[in-house]
């Protein structure tokens, strides 16, 4: 019995490197993203770059480094939003041409503003929960057909929950 399992826990071993072949061990993501922000019920439109780095733990599981910028200027007064957010990342299939995925990132942002040379800017608190999905184009190409976030903001001990992020760009698969 016992060489049963030992030759069961051998065969598994070297069939791990098999299994894993498919999953990159990490993914680069670029592109553009649209936030819209809610201020005191007041939506704000912003434009920008939104760029991850996730490493894969396994072919489901992986931890995702995630950076943003949007930028809004209107009547002279031009407005910053950067964010910085970490966390876990659940994929969905891999293997496949789709790949839904979804996470939950924590983090921190910095807001600035500026009119005619004279600026201000505060640091607070930034959490971003969503998803997306990621087409194959090749083993080490996917584009990323969308990915939707909600964001939480908190500035100086005020939050602002009315958030949604959308990005769309390219991933590198390594």
């Amino acid at each position: 019995m016992n060489k049963l399992v030992f030759l069961m826990l051998l065969v598994g071993l070297l069939l791990v490197p098999a299994w894993a072949a498919d999953v990159p061990k990490a993914e680069v993501f670029g592109g553009y993203q649209y936030t819209r922000v809610t201020v005191a019920d007041t939506g704000i439109n912003f434009n920008g770059w939104n760029a991850s780095l996730t490493g894969n733990v396994n072919k489901w599981f992986g931890l995702a480094a995630d950076f943003s910028g949007a930028y809004k200027t209107e009547s002279g007064v031009s407005v910053k939003v950067h964010t910085y957010t970490f966390g876990p990342v659940i994929s969905l299939n891999h293997e496949g041409t789709i790949n839904p995925f979804v996470h939950a990132l924590f983090g921190g942002a910095h807001a600035s503003a500026a009119f005619e040379g004279s600026g201000a800017g505060t640091n607070g608190f930034a959490m971003a929960m969503g998803g997306g999905i990621d087409g194959k184009v090749s083993p080490h190409l996917a584009i990323r057909a969308v990915q939707v976030d909600w964001v939480y903001y908190r500035f100086e001990g005020v939050g602002e929950s009315k958030n949604v992020r959308i990005s769309t760009g390219v991933v590198f698969r390594f």
